[in-house]
């Protein structure tokens, strides 16, 4: 086993997670191999921690694995969707049409965090409401198509086609699974009544698990039957009211009286059973819990149908009030939101190369976003793979990230870059990126050691800054440099560098880079 600070890691679970290029796929990062092809007595022999990364061998076969340090004391993985504790959060999140086509994430961390979000401004035409899902996902189709009316019909098969109120409760409790997301987007409310109202069932049930804990055990484990039937459907799911995780985490509420069978049960669970059910009835019908609000032309609801209950006041038939609905799932809108916040690390380098980037290079006849970007256009063209082009691009960050300055390295303080870039850039890049960019300047005092020429090629401004990193390497440093798993990538983007200072050559914009730097994201 593997001890860092107060973590303790066992070394079948090091190397399971290994990412070195014989135990992982570059381009996918899925594994090559199962884990009963690994040693049955794998043990740690040796383990070296230098701050930043750690890389250990193991014992019997003598793998080398080399692992970020901030990646294994990372807390365990959580989803969003945390219950919010045990009381209602009235407030309504409202996004634009137009923020939300510009960027959708502040709409789904409130729809993930909070359980529903309502955009406003959404274009009032036919089906609009299918473009909304498809943004963030897919939509899911039922027995009601991929998109249904919510109006009064003449001969209704569901209440929801009246105009009766009906009570807060989540849909399609008959499937398995349910639909997890549900969006209603208003075209015409002019009728008199018919305002919408939602429910935290997450909150709810938290209530009822500290004010009954007795009725919240009893709902959690009690499976109900639901069913809904039409000439063309017969759906039926057995399901607790309560649904929790392995942990006991809240994770479904499925409440609709409509839809629910007769329980079949002796009697003293039977007894049982429907006191539970009153007392989180009588919860979910709290005024103090229930957020009522209308729906006017242009919003649209979208909520999580596992978590959040939606209800209706009654309206007059004869009035005006037309609703177009679909549904999506989950895992599509975390997914998205996860790739949204991937990117987020790539909009601040965008901003570092704007702005500090945009400075002079050292003395040099190009910007420092000029000279890296032509270090990555180089790489490029030589067929480099996405990583050490990543690294090219990225090699110098260090210069505007770090505490001492660009501007301290040509006053003779050796501003140590490559390893404050390496640094900053860890937490978002595996070390295929990192560790070229962490070598970059050692390959330089590398290649003036073990090629004589190489120094007559340097820049006056590099020459200059060689003596205050340190000058060629000696032979022991030549020995340990070219022993390291990163060496020969660090020599490549060394010359890119090198040859990464011409105004007029041609060179990719930033825009550019951006797919291979999503693509690289440590993830």
């Amino acid at each position: 086993m593997l001890y860092l600070d107060d973590r303790t890691l066992p070394a079948v679970w090091l190397r399971d997670n290994c990412g070195c290029p014989e135990c992982a796929d570059p381009r996918s990062g899925q594994k090559l191999f199962g884990i009963a092809d690994l040693p049955a007595d794998l043990a740690v022999a040796d383990s070296h921690d230098d701050g930043t990364t750690v890389t250990v061998t193991f014992a019997p076969d003598g793998h080398v694995s080399t692992f970020a340090r901030d990646w294994l004391l990372a807390p365990a993985a959580s989803d969003d969707r945390t219950e919010d504790g045990k009381e209602f959060d009235l407030r309504i999140t409202d996004v634009s049409w137009s923020d939300f086509e510009a960027d959708r994430t502040a709409a789904l961390d409130a729809l993930m965090r909070r359980g529903f979000v309502l955009l406003r401004d959404v274009p009032t035409i036919d089906r609009q409401v299918l473009d909304v899902a498809r943004g963030f996902g897919y939509v899911r189709e039922t027995n009601y198509g991929t998109l249904f009316e919510v109006r009064v019909e003449d001969n209704p098969h569901n209440l929801a086609f009246t105009g009766l109120a009906i009570a807060p409760h989540t849909d399609n409790p008959y499937r398995d699974p349910v639909p997890t997301v549900q969006l209603l987007h208003c075209l015409v409310n002019a009728s008199a009544g018919g305002d919408s109202g939602l429910v935290d069932g997450f909150a709810a049930a938290a209530l009822l698990r500290e004010e009954d804990p007795a009725a919240f055990a009893v709902l959690t484990r009690t499976p109900v039957t639901f069913r809904y039937a039409d000439p063309g459907t017969d759906l039926t799911a057995s399901r607790p009211l309560i649904g929790v995780d392995p942990r006991g985490r809240i994770r479904e509420v499925r409440f609709n009286n409509r839809s629910a069978r007769p329980l079949r049960a002796p009697h003293d669970e039977l007894v049982a059973f429907y006191a539970a059910y009153r007392a989180f009835a009588e919860i979910l019908a709290r005024p103090a819990g229930r957020l009522d609000f209308r729906l006017v032309p242009g919003d649209c609801l979208v909520f999580d149908n596992t978590r959040m209950l939606h209800a209706r006041t009654a309206f007059t038939e004869g009035g005006a009030r037309h609703l177009q609905g679909c549904y999506a799932d989950l895992d599509s809108v975390a997914s998205d939101l996860a790739v949204l916040r991937r990117r987020a690390p790539i909009d601040t380098l965008a901003e570092q190369f704007a702005g500090a980037g945009a400075a002079d290079y050292l003395g040099e006849a190009v910007t420092q976003a000029v000279h890296m970007l032509q270090a990555a256009t180089l790489a490029e063209a030589a067929g480099a793979s996405d990583a050490l082009v990543a690294a090219a691009l990225l090699h110098d960050v260090g210069h505007f990230t770090g505490e001492v300055s660009g501007a301290d390295l040509m006053a003779g303080t050796d501003n140590r870059h490559s390893h404050t870039g390496a640094d900053w850039l860890a937490r978002w890049f595996p070390p295929a990126v990192t560790e070229p960019v962490r070598l970059h300047v050692a390959a330089k005092r590398y290649l003036c050691a073990v090629e004589p020429a190489y120094h007559g090629r340097l820049s006056e401004a590099s020459v200059y800054t060689l003596g205050v990193q340190g000058g060629p390497m000696s032979v022991a440093e030549v020995a340990e440099f070219e022993a390291g798993p990163h060496a020969m990538a660090a020599v490549a983007l060394r010359q890119w560098d090198d040859e990464a200072k011409d105004p007029d050559a041609p060179t990719r914009d930033f825009a550019h880079f951006r797919p291979v730097l999503e693509r690289v994201l440590r993830y």
